[in-house]
This record gives structure tokens, C-alpha cells and sequence, in this order.
């Protein structure tokens, strides 16, 4: 698994643990589980999805009420990431704010994280 001793991998804002723990709460689920596959024009997209359960390999971030499941593949790519739920006039969702990416499309929805073989 990918962390830092001591240090969560990510942090969630207040308005991010309250929606997590929410949906957690309608669902009746063990936490929020995020991802990431290839996909999308700049390369990568992220994956959310309500989780009955933990996996043996989930990286798992507990904030208050609100529990985060870092499935494996995205364990590397999350380090340093800030999740934060915003709602404007047009859109509500979450928001990662991720110093890992180094790209990202013109309408947000996928992004291209730093190549350490580089």
C-alpha cells in the first residue's frame, strides 16, 4: 500500500465528510470508495461509488463520520489529495484537489497525473 506513516493519504473538508457520511447514511454503507481507471481526453478519470464493504487491499481514511476506501490502483495517485464537495448554481460534486495531476481536460472530467519515471 501506498501512505506516508502517520499521515492520512487524504484530507476531507467539512463540507466533503458531511456529504460522504450522508450518502453513507442512505445507503447503509461502509464507506465511500474511490478510484481510478483510464478513461477521458487528458488520460485518467477518478471513481466514486458506495461501498457495502471494505476490501482487504482498500486503503481506508476515517474523518468523523465519514469513511474513504482508496482502492488499490489509486493508492499512488491520491497522496496529498484534498476531497471537497461544492455546489454552485449549475453543479454540486466533489472535488479533488490532487498536486499529483499535471494536466487536466477542458471540462475537468479526467486528468493526467505526474509520471515519476520522468
Amino acid at each position: 500500500m501506498f501512505a506516508i506513516p502517520g499521515k492520512p493519504p487524504v484530507t476531507l473538508t467539512p463540507a466533503a465528510i458531511s456529504q460522504i457520511a450522508a450518502l453513507m447514511a442512505r445507503e447503509s454503507a461502509a464507506g465511500f470508495r474511490i478510484g481510478v481507471k483510464k478513461g477521458g481526453c487528458a488520460g485518467m478519470e477518478y471513481t466514486m461509488e458506495v461501498a457495502r464493504e471494505a476490501g482487504p487491499m482498500d486503503l481506508v481514511v476515517e474523518e468523523g463520520p465519514a469513511r474513504v476506501l482508496i482502492a488499490p490502483m489509486a493508492q499512488m495517485y491520491m497522496i496529498g489529495t484534498e476531497i471537497d464537495y461544492e455546489v454552485g448554481l449549475l453543479e454540486a460534486g466533489f472535488k479533488f484537489r490532487n498536486p499529483n495531476v499535471v494536466e487536466s481536460c477542458g471540462c475537468g472530467e479526467s486528468v493526467k497525473f505526474r509520471d515519476e519515471t520522468a
